[in-house]
C-alpha cells in the first residue's frame, strides 16, 4: 500500500500503480502472471482499474471495477477469492483506491436523491447519534470515547503507513473541537489519498513464495430495509455478518488474534467490539479501560491505529486492512506487530443510504 494522506499533487492512477507494483514485487510474480484484476473505489472515476493499469502495459485482461462504499475493496477481495476458487483463474490481483482530496474538502458527499440525505444527512451526524444512544444505553462516556482515539493514535505512531502519526492524550481528544456532539475532531477519521492492493493465488503458487496466508473465509451481505424502529446502538448487519465468517472458518471470535475493524468513528469501534463477539452487550467499556484492544492487549483491535489514524481513503480501505492482516501473520508488521498472531479478522462496512443499518459489510478471516 501506499502511505496514506493528501497527496493532491498525486494522479491517482500514480497512487494505484505504486500499490500494485508493490503487491506483484511481494508476491514474487511479474505482471504477465496476473490472469484478471478487480478494482475497488468509490470515487475514482469512470474505469479505473484502466486507467491504472493502462500505463504499464497490464491491458487484454478482465479487469472489473467495483463500487460498494467503503465497503469497495473489500468486495472487490471477494470476488477475487471466488475467482481463484471456482478456477476461472489462478493468480488475480485487487486494488483498492480514492483520492478524497480531488472533492476538495468537507464530510463524504452522500447520494443527494436519498431521502435522508436531502434532508441533511450526513455521516458525522448519524454517528453521534448512535454514540449517544449507545451511551445511554450501556454507560458509556466521552472518556471512553476519548480513550479510543488516544489507543488509535498510540498504534498510528508506530505505523510509517499512517496519516495521523501523533500521540495524543484522552484529554486533547475531548478539547479537540466539537464536530457532532458527542464527537469531537479527533474521535472522527479523516479524510485523505492511498491505495492499496493484494494478490489473490492458489495454494500451491502461495505456498512457493513463502509464508504464506489463506484466506479463510470471505463475506459480504447487505442491510436490512427498515422504515420503523432502528436500533442504533447494535450493528445486526455486522453480526450477520460476522457469524457467516465464524462459521465458514470454522471458528469463533475467541480465536481471533488480531483484528482490523471499521473505526470511521470511535463509537462504532466499541459498538462492534460487541457485535463481532469479542465481548457482551456492554462489555466495551471494560475493555478500553483494561486495555485489552491495545498492540499488548488481550485482544488487539486496529494495531495499524485504523481508520481513525492510518486514514480512511474510502475505497482503499477494505484491502490496507488486509495488508495489515496480512503483515501482522508473517510478523512483517515492525514497531506496531502484534506478538504470536496467527488468526486475523477485517471487517469493512459501507454505509450512507435511508433505512439500512448500512448498506454493505464484509468480514475476512485470515490464518496462517
Amino acid at each position: 500500500m501506499t502511505r496514506f494522506g493528501k497527496q493532491p499533487e498525486r494522479a491517482i492512477e500514480e497512487l494505484g500503480r505504486e500499490a500494485l507494483l508493490k503487491a506483484l514485487k511481494d508476491a514474487g510474480i511479474q505482471r504477465r502472471d496476473v490472469d484478471e484484476v478487480f478494482c475497488g473505489s468509490l470515487f475514482g472515476g469512470t474505469l479505473i482499474g484502466q486507467r491504472i493499469l493502462r500505463d504499464i502495459g497490464m491491458t487484454g485482461i478482465p479487469i472489473t471495477n467495483i463500487e460498494n462504499a467503503c465497503s469497495s475493496s473489500s468486495a472487490a477481495l471477494r470476488e477475487a477469492c471466488a475467482a481463484v476458487a471456482v478456477g476461472r483463474a489462478e493468480t488475480v490481483l485487487v486494488i483498492g483506491i480514492d483520492q478524497l482530496t480531488r472533492l476538495g474538502g468537507g464530510t463524504i458527499p452522500l447520494e443527494k436523491t436519498d431521502i435522508e440525505v436531502n434532508l441533511g444527512f450526513a455521516m458525522p451526524a448519524l454517528y453521534a447519534m448512535r454514540a449517544r444512544r449507545y451511551m445511554h444505553e450501556t454507560g458509556a462516556t466521552s472518556r471512553h470515547l476519548a480513550m479510543v482515539a488516544s489507543k488509535a493514535h498510540e498504534a498510528g505512531a508506530l505505523n510509517p503507513y499512517a496519516q495521523f502519526q501523533n500521540r495524543l492524550t484522552p484529554e486533547e481528544v475531548l478539547a479537540s473541537r466539537m464536530i457532532a456532539d458527542p464527537l469531537t475532531l479527533y474521535m472522527c477519521c479523516p479524510t485523505g489519498d492511498g491505495a492499496s492492493a493484494a494478490v489473490v493465488t492458489t495454494q500451491k503458487r502461495a505456498e512457493a513464495r513463502g509464508k504464506p496466508v489463506r484466506v479463510a473465509a470471505s463475506t459480504l451481505q447487505s442491510g436490512l430495509y427498515k422504515t420503523g424502529f432502528r436500533d442504533m446502538a447494535t450493528s445486526e448487519l455486522t453480526v450477520r455478518t460476522a457469524k457467516l465468517a465464524y462459521e465458514a472458518a470454522g471458528i469463533g471470535p475467541e480465536d481471533i488474534d488480531v483484528a482490523e475493524i471499521h473505526d470511521a468513528f470511535t463509537s462504532a469501534e466499541m459498538m462492534y467490539y460487541e457485535s463481532l463477539g469479542f465481548c457482551g452487550k456492554g462489555g466495551a467499556l471494560g475493555m478500553v479501560e483494561r486495555g485489552d484492544t491495545g498492540i499488548d492487549g488481550a485482544k488487539p483491535v486496529n494495531p495499524s491505529g485504523g481508520l481513525l489514524c492510518r486514514g480512511h481513503p474510502v475505497g482503499a480501505t477494505g484491502v490496507a486492512q488486509i495488508c495489515e492482516a496480512v503483515w501482522q501473520l508473517r510478523g512483517e508488521a515492525g514497531k506496531h506487530q502484534v506478538k504470536g498472531a496467527k488468526v486475523a479478522l477485517t471487517h469493512c462496512t459501507g454505509g450512507g443510504i435511508s433505512g439500512l443499518d448500512h448498506g454493505a459489510c464484509a468480514v475476512h478471516i485470515l490464518t496462517t
